[in-house]
């Protein structure tokens, strides 16, 4: 069962005000076919991948069942559980349990690690009705004692697949064991390796599959791949922040030590530039965040893992600075561009040393990505590029880069006063 506006959903007229606040008109894809069946009690396995609306997928028939079976005059209790991978992705998770449950009266709150442990022992003890936590420190809670699960009615395990690629199943399989065989499961994963099908056969009984654009960019981004020499890469990247219409820009680099070095040389050449990565603090992570999202900075570089959580609608670029490793890495990247319906671009610098990726990449995406060869960066083996080609492929043209503009351009218009660079850390 599907609908094609939130009116149709047995939803509370508290939550249909959350719906109308947020400015959600009508419901996405994943969103029209998973919310009446979470809604029935059902388990669900969904399969989306970033940027199609599945958090407020099962965020809204969260907060309806909670709403509808309140538990009066007790203290609170955590009812709801939602693991999730990274921290960021967590708080991205719980600012849309309070955005769309704001009218409602139910709490909810944050647990990982990199913070301190007192406010999360309080709302695990009777100061959240919802939990949005990250495996280790879950557990760590659990083993202190502070955490019982025996009150959860519904239990949510987002980007599965991601937990798999960083060693957390045996800790969601513990917490698993940790909740009532009776609640509700709803797992949602971007691809479904054997592994994390194992797990979802495990946890979901009797599951309703949703499957949306699997495997594919959105249609709202368009993609391109630029042919680019290894040490040309920083020039062109600073070309491309020139543009006007680069206005909120997410560069991917595949290592932490890069993405501080890149971000520290954006800002010494004058944009406005900050960094998000694994070895900062978990408070500098997210003024990074928050200052990119709130437009203080233009540009924010990031690693995959610290980068898995960022919800920034408004962000019109994503570059991949360095090539992405898999097919699946590359549709999460860019998927952070061209959400809630906008559209978006992204472009992924390519060096020969990336090839063997382009060719899986393409195979797996059964179509050709579009090359776009920027004026004043164009390298030798940009031919070599052009003459790659799935098979089946169709052939696509080319977009130059603006004629008749110099390499580097003039940065002027981007850069910031001194005092809005973001500190390094060291």
């Amino acid at each position: 069962m599907s609908t094609n506006d939130f009116a149709g959903f047995a939803l509370d007229a508290a939550l249909k005000a959350g719906i109308s606040d947020a400015g959600y008109e009508k419901p996405t894809p994943i969103q029209a076919q998973t919310i009446a069946p979470a809604l029935a009690g059902r388990h669900v396995l969904g399969l989306a991948q970033t940027g199609t609306g599945k958090t407020a997928a099962f965020v809204l028939p969260i907060l309806q069942r909670l709403l509808s079976q309140r538990h009066g005059g007790r203290q609170r209790q955590v009812r709801a559980l939602v693991v999730a991978p990274t921290r960021e992705l967590a708080e991205q998770i719980n600012d849309e349990f309070k955005r769309l449950g704001r009218r409602t009266g139910l709490k909810s709150a944050t647990v990982y690690g990199g913070v301190g442990f007192q406010p999360q022992v309080q709302a695990l003890t009777g100061g959240a009705d919802v939990i949005v936590a990250c495996p280790g420190r879950l557990l760590d809670h659990v083993e202190r004692g502070n955490a019982d699960l025996r009150n959860v009615e519904v239990l949510v395990l987002d980007e599965a697949d991601h937990m798999f690629d960083m060693g957390f199943l045996p800790a969601i399989r513990r917490i698993v064991g940790l909740v009532p065989q009776r609640s509700q499961r709803l797992l949602f994963s971007a691809t479904m390796p054997s592994e994390v099908r194992h797990l979802a056969d495990g946890v979901l009984t009797d599951p309703v599959t949703v499957e949306i654009g699997h495997s594919a960019p959105a249609q709202t981004i368009d993609h391109f791949l630029v042919p680019v020499a290894e040490d040309r890469k920083t020039d062109l990247l600073m070309h491309l922040l020139d543009r006007p219409e680069a206005r909120s820009v997410l560069v991917f680099t595949r290592t932490k030590h890069r993405a501080k070095r890149l971000a520290a040389r954006l800002s010494r050449d004058g944009f406005s530039a900050a960094e998000i990565q694994g070895n900062l603090s978990q408070t500098r992570r997210q003024a990074a965040l928050d200052g990119f999202r709130a437009g203080k900075y233009d540009v924010l570089v990031a690693t995959d893992i610290a980068a898995r959580g960022i919800d920034v609608a408004s962000v019109s670029h994503v570059i991949n600075y360095d090539f992405p490793d898999t097919p699946d890495a590359y549709t999460h990247r860019i998927g952070r561009t061209g959400r809630a319906e906008r559209t978006g671009e992204a472009l992924t610098f390519v060096t020969p040393a990336d090839f063997g990726n382009v060719r899986d990449l393409e195979r797996v995406l059964r179509s050709r990505v579009q090359r776009r060869q920027v004026t004043g960066f164009v390298p030798d083996h940009a031919a070599l590029l052009d003459d790659l080609r799935p098979a089946g492929g169709r052939s696509a043209g080319q977009r130059p880069g603006a004629p008749g503009q110099k390499p580097g351009g003039s940065r002027n218009r981007r850069r910031r006063s001194r005092g809005r660079r973001v500190s390094h850390a060291n």
